[in-house]
């Protein structure tokens, strides 16, 4: 595989931003339904798809793999 079709692992703002806020949510929510807070558990489902949506408008806003508002870093 060449640097120019590399994936980059999603290793980007905009992917390190979406899985904090999903890992997060999915973490209050399991100790919201351990401790049986139907509403902390529900708001915690509504906040999972945010944070892909976050993901993916800061991807076309150039902070995602090989966008246009980070620079390249090498690999070690």
């Amino acid at each position: 595989m060449s640097a120019d079709n590399e994936p980059g692992h999603g290793n980007s703002p905009a992917a390190w931003t979406a899985v904090t806020i999903m890992l997060v949510a999915f973490a209050v929510g399991t100790f919201a339904f351990w401790f049986s807070i139907v509403w902390l558990v529900i708001a915690s489902a509504v906040v999972v798809p945010i944070g892909l949506i976050v993901g993916v408008l800061l991807a076309k806003a150039g902070y995602g793999v090989g966008g246009d508002k980070l620079t390249a870093k090498a690999q070690h």
